[in-house]
């Protein structure tokens, strides 16, 4: 299948003097001091800037009960984000598919679809995106990450017409579909090798959470290339890294911008979440032993400095992984500050529009 041929545009476009395609994960983090709407306004305008500056693509993630990210409806907060533009691409990153029928998320996707045709991307995973009350407040059932290749098939069923004549779901129809101009390419993530592999046995493209999970990266990796078969999707596999960038105009200030999100990690994973503090008390804050050591484990794994240095750990990490697109996040709560980082790196790398 030739590269032109792939449907949907699933691979992206290398701009500048990038070497892979650079795209963009976006929380909408909330701030301490920020309301969701500024953070919601500041995600709308970090898209019109990135299209301008010539970044490929920018996905939302699905997280629930976390007071420092807006992002909890990814199809409603796309539907807004593609309306504001014109010509990027834009996508979840992911929904979890467990916290829904796939029948409503083939629905969802198929009307962006149809809206913005050849826009769209529907990046799946099967994590709850959520602490395990919020899941059942969601869930409303058993299904679980376990369950996730038949609903996997259950979804794709309905977005390709593609059931068998004795399945009870023949005669159900994902309303709005398009046979003319397909559907949406379906993308599947992880953080480790189970997506890997299930991608991989598919012929679907991969996107792995780098930014949360670097140790398992290379395996991952490696097992979504060695398990690659062929698809109608992808003639040869096609792996994304999320990775966590903040570039500011020293390495103080880059420090003093990311430090913020390590200190909302610390508090979510001691399961007391709260919006993203401000710098000033993330310095101020009085870090335990252990909580210092969180910490810096944490910001080891952000690609911290001025351009200069982010483009180049961004280009080792792309090196060593041999990662076909980067997909840069930022937890800066900041709005203005959240996007100079981006619009840093998109000058860094020559982007055409920075």
């Amino acid at each position: 299948m030739a590269h032109d041929d792939i449907p949907g545009d699933i691979r992206g476009v290398a701009r500048g003097s990038a070497e892979v395609p650079l795209s963009i994960l976006d929380l909408a983090p909330v701030g301490r001091g920020f309301t969701a709407a500024q953070a919601l306004a500041g995600s709308t305008e970090l898209a019109r800037r990135a299209e301008e500056w010539g970044y490929h693509r920018i996905w939302v993630a699905e997280h629930h009960g976390m007071p420092s990210v807006a992002s909890s409806s990814p199809a409603v907060l796309i539907a807004h984000l593609a309306a504001a533009t014109r010509t990027i691409r834009l996508g979840s990153g992911g929904v979890m598919l467990p916290n829904h029928a796939p029948l409503i998320i083939a629905e969802q996707f198929g009307t962006l679809h149809a809206l913005h045709p050849g826009r769209i991307d529907l990046g799946l995973g099967r994590a709850p995106g959520t602490d395990p009350a919020t899941a059942r407040a969601l869930r409303r059932g058993d299904l679980g990450a376990d369950d996730f290749p038949e609903q996997l098939a259950e979804l794709t069923g309905f977005l390709d017409a593609s059931f068998p004549a004795d399945n009870p779901l023949h005669r159900l129809s994902a309303v709005p579909r398009s046979p003319e101009s397909g559907r949406p390419p379906v993308w599947l993530l992880g953080s480790s090798g189970f997506s890997a592999q299930l991608a991989g046995l598919l012929g679907l493209p991969f996107a792995f959470a780098h930014h949360f999970s670097s140790a398992n990266t290379i395996p991952a990796l490696e097992l979504y290339r060695s398990t690659f078969r062929p698809s109608e999707a992808l003639d040869r596999p096609y792996a994304m890294i999320g990775v966590a960038a903040v570039a500011a105009g020293s390495s103080e200030e880059a420090l003093r911008l990311a430090r913020p999100g390590a200190l909302a990690m610390l508090r979510l994973r001691r399961g007391a979440p709260e919006p993203i503090p401000t710098p000033e008390e993330a310095e101020t804050y009085p870090y335990s032993a252990a909580e210092a050591a969180f910490v810096h484990d944490h910001l080891s794994n952000v690609v911290l400095g001025d351009a200069t240095a982010v483009r180049a750990g961004l280009e080792e990490l792309r090196k060593r992984t041999e990662a076909d697109e980067l997909m840069i996040t930022s937890q800066v709560a900041d709005p203005e500050a959240r996007i100079r980082s981006y619009g840093l790196i998109a000058e860094a790398y020559g982007l055409p529009g920075a």
